[in-house]
């Protein structure tokens, strides 16, 4: 008798585990996102199982039920399927994911480009952080801002020896550096989405010719702008060009270190430098202003800590002439004028 009661007892606790184990409860039990453009919601979680919705980007979603790496969710129609767990964002990735739209937003854009590889847009610079949506190849960026973060250390096993036996007596390796964009994706589906990208994987879509004087400059661009319009012998117009870079390998801590103003030579038909300054400690955003005056002068500014202390550089260009607006307090200007 004692012997059938436990076995009773066995098969009950099992059945009540089994009951709990594949009932939803009849409340959610959190909230998700749809992580991706198109998510796949599945009637069960066997091998063999139908679609039962197709999800897009953003879709909130009710969790029901987890098991292991799916989950069970409803939809705000009242679907209810499974996905993977890795297929969502949980409501506190959506909420930074929303906050980086709107501050990409409403932001000014340094430079536009592509991406060149697949390519994850993640929550905060780094390649630890939460991922936001994974883009495709060749998927229209623009740049808003840059972070510059440690890169992964190597693999220990990979690493060489150290020569010496005494620590005390060599420093410890520096570690290295790796740029960061905080973009706004232009997806296939007209939509946007934000978050950071590894600079590495994106292209910039730098106009002709400035790429040509960039390289034989040994110039890295990392943005550039439209700063006013020059007639041409056949009256067309030429625009006038800000270009800012730098040199050396990525994770400067400047964002630029150098800048070109490039205007268009009718007499000699191609683009002339009209203004160089080198040795800056430049951070972005470039602001411009364009002169509500028949003159139509434009105007740009940018911090720069060159010489210590954070400080607003102001520049005006009047037609093909441009000028540094010394700030009370500021260093000299120096600057470089030429036509070559």
């Amino acid at each position: 008798m004692r012997k059938l009661l436990i076995g009773f007892i066995v098969v009950l606790v099992i059945v009540v585990i089994l009951y709990f184990r594949f009932r939803a409860p009849h409340g959610p039990i959190g909230v998700a996102y749809a992580g991706n453009r198109d998510v796949t919601l599945w009637n069960s979680t066997a091998q063999v199982r139908e679609p039962v919705a197709t999800l897009k980007y953003g879709d909130r979603l009710e969790i029901l039920q987890r098991s292991q790496d799916e989950v069970r969710v409803r939809t705000a129609k009242k679907v209810i399927g499974w996905t993977e767990e890795s297929n969502l964002l949980s409501a506190d990735v959506w909420e930074k994911a929303r906050d980086l739209d709107a501050r990409a937003a409403s932001s000014p854009i340094e430079a536009r480009g592509h991406t060149h590889a697949i390519s994850n847009l993640r929550v905060d610079a780094g390649r630890d952080s939460p991922r936001i949506q994974q883009l495709s190849k060749a998927v229209p960026v623009d740049l808003i801002a840059r972070a510059v973060v440690d890169a992964p250390a190597p693999n220990a096993a990979a690493q060489t020896a150290p020569t010496s036996t005494a620590p005390s007596e060599s420093a410890p390796p520096e570690a290295k550096k790796e740029d960061w964009w905080l973009v706004r994706a232009h997806l296939a589906d007209k939509t946007t989405v934000s978050g950071w990208i590894l600079g590495r994987f994106i292209d910039l879509d730098v106009p002709a010719p400035l790429p040509d004087y960039a390289s034989a400059a040994g110039l890295h661009i990392v943005a550039w702008f439209e700063l006013a319009h020059v007639a041409d012998v056949s009256g067309a117009t030429k625009p006038q060009y800000l270009l800012v870079g730098s040199r050396g390998p990525e994770g400067q801590p400047c964002d630029f270190s150098l800048m070109r103003v490039y205007t268009w030579g009718a007499q000699r038909q191609r683009y002339e430098t009209a203004y160089v300054e080198s040795n800056l400690c430049g951070m972005l955003p470039v602001k411009l202003t364009q002169a509500a005056t028949p003159r139509g002068d434009v105007t740009f500014s940018f911090e720069d800590s060159s010489h210590g202390a954070a400080e607003t550089r102001t520049y005006v260009m009047h037609q093909t002439v441009v000028k540094r607006v010394k700030e009370p307090g500021s260093a000299p200007p120096k600057r470089k004028n030429s036509h070559g």
